[in-house]
């Protein structure tokens, strides 16, 4: 069973940068993907980046390409989203998901998940 904990949330200004951080424990020796998701209030849950533990693989949305980087640090279980040029429509509750089969976007499919952590951007 894997366990997901993000943290690094907050508020910041438009223009602005936040690192995301997403500690795995338990079940890590299989080839997890690792992605973030986001959901707004009212808004389903919408994928934004995944990173492929074993090949450090990465995809984007398009919404955050060139603005966000996913990376992964393998001795620490630890996966990163630094999100640079924050902008309000950013704002959400970002979640860590994991999956050992799965390897596309849609957030149903993947079995584990964080507890989600807030990013606020004011404009």
């Amino acid at each position: 069973q894997v366990q997901l904990v993000e943290s690094g949330g907050g508020l910041v200004q438009a223009g602005g940068s936040l690192r995301l951080s997403c500690a795995a424990s338990g079940g890590t020796d299989t080839r997890l993907l690792m992605a973030w998701f986001r959901q707004a209030p009212g808004k389903e849950r919408e994928f934004v980046a995944q990173v492929n533990w074993s090949i450090a693989s990465t995809y984007y949305a398009d919404s955050v390409k060139g603005r966000f980087t996913i990376s992964r640090e393998n001795a620490k279980n630890t996966v990163y989203l630094q999100m640079n040029s924050l902008k309000p429509e950013d704002t959400a509750v970002y979640y860590c998901a994991a999956d050992p089969v799965y390897t596309g976007t849609t957030f149903r499919h993947y079995d584990y998940w964080g507890q989600g952590t807030q990013v606020t951007v004011s404009s």
